[in-house]
């Protein structure tokens, strides 16, 4: 029984957006992420950090998740990422994959969950790094207000933090997501969405009170990080 996260899997089964055709590490990714998956076990649990499939909608992911299903039997606990398009609200997902046989797939949003006695807190995150507007600031508020619901969920657990935005990179950060972190007394944080060139501009390790991770697909070379044992 272990705990493992990976991100970005970017899986287009069903779809016309497969990533190699992005070269480099991406060329034959769904066959490394098979590769990658035999770590995994049937007692174990996989945290997903986002950007898990192309689908535009349920029925279009479909593939995606059977093939998770089929190499991740265990619990599998999904995070909405940036280009998951397919996402509904936890009622209509929960509906969709109980009616397709979908078994095993938690999704973590507004909410907490638990591995053992430590509280899975999380949400997709935002940043405002690019273009700051009405938009982008609503969606952050956005995305405050769930990651503290979830962190309140936790109560006086034990606490990981799973993002799918970065909430620090190299010449930036999101100061509202950090201060909720240190609030909470969350010690670890993984996020993906950095992909290629970007990797070099990761936060790896202790910055202030939160140890950072990037758990990327491509940065982890296609196998998921082994948490907790």
């Amino acid at each position: 029984m272990a705990l493992f996260v990976l991100g970005d899997t970017h899986l287009s089964l069903g779809g016309s957006k497969p990533m190699d055709v992005f070269g480099g590490a991406w060329v034959d990714y769904v066959d490394k992420l098979r590769a990658g998956f035999q770590v995994v076990e049937e007692t174990d649990t996989v945290v997903l950090c986002g950007d898990i499939s192309w689908g535009m909608s349920l029925p279009e992911a479909k593939p995606d998740f059977q093939f998770l299903q089929e190499l991740l039997p265990g619990r599998k606990i999904l995070l909405k990422g940036n280009h998951d398009y397919w996402w509904e609200t936890v009622a209509k997902m929960t509906r969709f994959f109980e009616a397709e046989g979908l078994e095993n797939f938690e999704f973590l949003h507004n909410n907490c969950l638990c591995y053992r006695d430590i509280a899975l807190c999380g949400t997709r995150g935002w940043f405002l790094d690019v273009e700051k507007g009405p938009h982008n600031e609503k969606m952050l508020r956005r995305e405050v207000m769930r990651l503290e619901a979830s962190l309140k969920a936790a109560g006086d657990r034990e606490k990981i933090c799973f993002l799918h935005y970065p909430p620090r990179y190299r010449g930036y950060t999101c100061p509202e997501i950090i201060a909720l972190l240190e609030q909470y007394g969350v010690k670890i944080c993984y996020y993906g969405h950095l992909h290629g060139g970007s990797h070099r501009l990761a936060v790896e390790g202790v910055r202030g009170k939160v140890e950072y991770h990037l758990v990327a697909a491509d940065y982890l070379r296609f196998a998921p990080k082994r948490i907790l044992p």
